[in-house]
């Protein structure tokens, strides 16, 4: 489970943001972002991965870039509560494609 605190800017802006904790093993679905996505982890362990790619550990004071269109997850290391701020921007109007469940054996991989 994930507890989100978005931080929009009004219209005419592009950006979004929002500080998102998540609890140990909690983790997004894979996704894309149409114009990339910025962490900036605050507290905690957390995990990244690539599609394709290894997973990655996140720590505080880390900054982790996905380039537009990257699929991707991230989310707690499987013992330890993790929060980041994500911070991306709208094309057309959105921000995320959502796409499937990260399963438990790509999570434990």
């Amino acid at each position: 489970m994930a507890a989100l605190s978005p931080a929009q800017a009004p219209d005419p802006a592009l950006v979004q943001g929002a500080s998102v904790t998540f609890e140990p093993g909690a983790r997004t679905a894979w996704h894309t972002h149409p114009l990339g996505q910025t962490l900036i982890v605050t507290a905690g362990c957390g995990w990244v991965q690539r599609w394709g790619g290894p997973i990655e550990e996140i720590r505080p004071g880390d900054v982790v870039w996905f380039a537009p269109g990257e699929k991707h997850w991230h989310g707690a290391a499987p013992t330890t509560a993790m929060t980041h701020i994500a911070i991306q921007e709208k094309k057309d109007g959105k921000v995320v494609d959502w796409m499937e469940h990260v399963s438990d054996e790509q999570y434990h991989t």
